[in-house]
């Protein structure tokens, strides 16, 4: 008889049973729970005692076929005493996911509704309630816990694909290469996830270029590495490696992947020259450029450090050549870093050497350093000649003789060529030049006043040509040295001496002017010669200033003093002045009084008030011309306005002196100044009276209209603005569109806008009167007049033919 599980457990009142899902099901008839009694004797009494009701795991395999599944059934002792009802929550029920389990609300037998998968929800936790038909829990809610049983229902898998390695050349046979990864869904506490790694098969590239198995797998960790020997890049660039993977130790579900290993380059190949020798050609004088090639073969990998080159020079003993690596063709630039001198030296011997940027490897053959010899030839050009100095230093004093030699063997030629010099600049012409030997000469003296002359240097410059025509140009930098060239002046030569007073208070203040500078100028000495110093003495101030005073009190009248003054140049020079000083009362601001007011005292004199009153009253008197003129000018402007036009005046000797604008040629061309609105004529409107113009101005009145030449007659005229501007702004614009519609009308007068003359005397420069434009049938009236009004109306003049 197949053994039925029953379990039964208690919390409080509640019994629970259990069948396991492998066994088979029996009718509730046949289980005979255990009872269990929940109180215990304690003392006297009962005492009812609380313990938690445990149930262990409910195991159900994943993926079962067999749907709805029984999974536990729990009872409450409730039911003896009425009827009960079975509730379930929790995660499979009413959370997500959901539907996954229920249970009958009346037996209280849980089921699994759809098949489990352990990859997705291991385990679930539910609670189960016992409740009367009235909602009210019977029982405390109990907690059923349902463990995912695992099948190995899911493959192992690579997590790359593929695998990239690499590993070194010549490795030694145990080397590590790489580690390959596989997981499985599957749970990893049991054999299902156990994995086990290994090589079904291994190809070359290029194909088949080694046939023995080079490399082998930890079938526990997937560890690759090297089993052979023989690994060598030159043989053999990759290995292609085909990879299995199984679950269950080897023994369940299997997949595959690959893993690609490269065999890395080491430095086991020197690079050598081909060829070992070369012959190169250089022009002198010249640098930094490209001399040629030598080339080198190296077997390591291109483009590696292993594969790089770097060269080096011996026997370049002067430093005039440098060698850098191409970084493309592996090249060496071998280029000239310093001029070649043909005549120093026409033929160089070079050794090059060459070396990877990594070190060789000990695994490689041992070849001596690959040298390479370059012979260079130089190739002689007529070169250009040379100063002996740039630029060319001289110093001289500023007052050297015509004729003096400056400077002398100032340049040679390299090819020993004849030379000719020139002065090719020399602001002042002060240097001259011997045009075979280039000895530099004083042409006249020097001036270190001159604006060439900046911070006392001169400069120049001299140009020197071979007999190629090959030429050179070096400045001249002449510092001149300041000499005694002028002796001092006394400045003033004339003043005056308060009569009178304490000695230490008058006296008259004097200082020197020299045309030198520094240190053959200041400071000064000032002297009286002795046969003149009876009355007067002379202190020295400072280095600049001397004070000339009285030794006695001297009448009031003119002294003529000699003064002598030397500068402190070397020699001194020195010079002698007369200066003429006065002596005379002074008032209490030590100026001089007149006579009156030395009798009279400073009551006559004229002192400070009396000079601001003076000063006041000719500030007032300048105000009130101002203020005439300004009266007079405006009602000279007030009369003009209130007149029939601005050619209207007093006079017919008003000549409109006062235009401002004389630049106004005419408002034919866009005047933008000096007009007045009221002064515009529209020829379509009614005509001026001809008293309305100024008289003896030449305008003719409106019956007599001159004929215009430049027009055809009888043509229609264009339309005038009427409407006057609004806005002072628009006056330029309404200004603007009449003169345009003047323009082209050829039926009206030359006068058909106002326009401002003024005569302003022979020989204007004034331009034509283009605007001036009209026609007319009336020509009766003579207009010679107009010859009359000076320079600027005779090409108006010339436009009108008198009928």
């Amino acid at each position: 008889m197949a053994v039925r599980m029953l379990m039964v457990c208690a919390l409080a009142t509640l019994v629970c049973q259990v069948w396991s899902s492998a066994e088979p099901r029996h009718s509730e008839k046949e289980l005979h729970p255990q009872v269990l009694h929940p109180w215990r004797s304690r003392g006297k009494g009962l005492i009812r005692v609380k313990r938690d009701w445990i149930i262990p795991p409910i195991r159900v395999s994943e993926n079962s076929k067999q749907i709805p599944e029984d999974l536990v059934q729990i009872k409450s002792d409730k039911i003896f005493t009425g009827e009960v009802i079975y509730k379930l929550e929790g995660q499979g029920v009413d959370q997500e996911p959901k539907n996954l389990f229920e249970i009958d609300d009346k037996t209280g037998v849980i089921r699994s509704k759809q098949p489990l998968d352990r990859e997705k929800y291991s385990s679930f936790t539910l609670k189960a309630f016992a409740l009367s038909p009235s909602g009210e829990r019977l029982e405390n809610p109990t907690t059923i816990e349902i463990l995912v049983l695992d099948q190995n229902d899911n493959r192992p898998v690579f997590i790359e694909s593929p695998f990239v390695g690499t590993v070194s050349e010549f490795s030694v046979p145990g080397t590590s290469v790489m580690t390959v990864t596989a997981t499985d869904a599957d749970d990893p506490m049991t054999e299902n996830a156990v994995l086990s790694y290994s090589i079904i098969d291994q190809d070359s590239i290029p194909p088949n270029a080694i046939t023995k198995i080079m490399f082998g797998i930890n079938n526990e960790t997937g560890a690759i590495y090297t089993r052979d020997v023989g690994l060598d890049r030159e043989v053999v660039k990759e290995f292609r490696l085909k990879l299995r993977v199984a679950d269950m130790g080897g023994m369940g579900l299997t997949s595959e992947g690959v893993a690609i290993i490269h065999v890395s380059d080491i430095n086991n190949h020197a690079p050598q020259f081909s060829p070992d020798s070369y012959n190169m050609t250089a022009v002198e004088n010249r640098n930094d450029y490209e001399l040629g090639r030598v080339n080198v073969t190296d077997r390591d990998d291109t483009g590696t450090k292993n594969w790089k080159a770097r060269y080096f020079i011996s026997h370049d003993y002067r430093g005039n050549f440098a060698v850098r690596t191409d970084p493309i063709t592996n090249q060496g630039v071998l280029t000239v870093v310093k001029p070649l001198d043909y005549e120093a030296q026409s033929k160089y011997r070079l050794v090059l050497s060459v070396e990877n940027l990594n070190p060789l490897s000990n695994k490689a053959s041992r070849l001596t350093l690959s040298t390479a010899t370059v012979t260079v030839t130089v190739v002689n050009e007529n070169e250009a000649p040379r100063f002996r100095e740039e630029p060319i230093q001289i110093e001289v004093p500023e007052s050297v003789k015509p004729g003096t030699l400056l400077k002398s063997n100032i340049a040679f030629d390299p090819d020993n060529s004849d030379l000719r010099y020139e002065i090719s600049r020399d602001p002042e012409s002060w240097l001259d030049i011997n045009r075979d030997t280039g000895d530099i000469t004083a042409k006249r003296k020097f001036n270190m006043r001159s604006p060439h002359v900046k911070n006392s240097i001169y400069t120049a410059a001299v140009k020197v040509i071979d007999a190629g025509g090959v030429s050179a140009t070096a400045t001249v930098a002449i510092t001149l040295k300041e000499t005694n060239d002028f002796p001092p002046q006394v400045f003033p030569l004339t003043g005056f001496v308060c009569r009178g007073g304490s000695r230490s208070r008058k006296g008259l203040l004097l200082t020197a002017v020299d045309e030198d500078l520094p240190p053959q100028a200041a400071p000064f000495l000032f002297q009286i010669p002795d046969d003149l110093s009876a009355n007067w003495t002379i202190t020295q101030v400072n280095d600049t200033h001397a004070m000339l005073q009285p030794l006695v009190d001297l009448e009031v009248r003119d002294y003529a003093v000699m003064v002598q003054v030397s500068d402190s140049g070397s020699p001194a020079l020195s010079a002698e002045a007369q200066v003429n000083v006065t002596v005379c009362l002074c008032d209490s601001f030590r100026d001089c009084k007149s006579e009156a007011g030395a009798i009279l005292g400073s009551s006559v004199g004229i002192n400070f008030i009396a000079l601001i009153i003076i000063a006041a009253s000719t500030a007032l008197l300048l105000l009130l011309l101002l203020l005439a003129v300004a009266v007079t000018a405006c009602g000279r402007r007030h009369h003009i306005k209130k007149g029939t036009g601005l050619l209207i005046g007093e006079s017919e000797d008003d000549i409109r002196d006062n235009v401002f604008n004389y630049d106004e040629q005419g408002g034919g061309e866009e005047d933008e100044n000096a007009f007045n609105i009221d002064l515009l004529w529209n020829p379509h409107d009614a005509p001026p009276t001809p008293g309305s113009f100024y008289p003896g101005s030449g305008i003719p009145p409106r019956g007599k209209q001159p004929l215009r030449k430049d027009a055809p007659h009888n043509l229609p005229s264009p339309t005038y603005p009427r409407r006057p501007p609004a806005d002072p702004t628009d006056i330029e614009d309404y200004i603007n569109d009449g003169l345009e519609a003047a323009d082209h009308d050829p039926n009206v007068p030359p006068y058909d806008t106002a326009l401002i003359y003024d005569y302003e005397g022979d020989g204007s420069l004034a331009g034509s009167l283009s605007s001036i434009a009209s026609g007319s049938s009336d020509g009766d009236q003579d207009y010679d007049y107009l010859n009359d009004w000076g320079p600027r109306f005779k090409k108006l003049a010339n436009m009108y033919d008198p009928r």
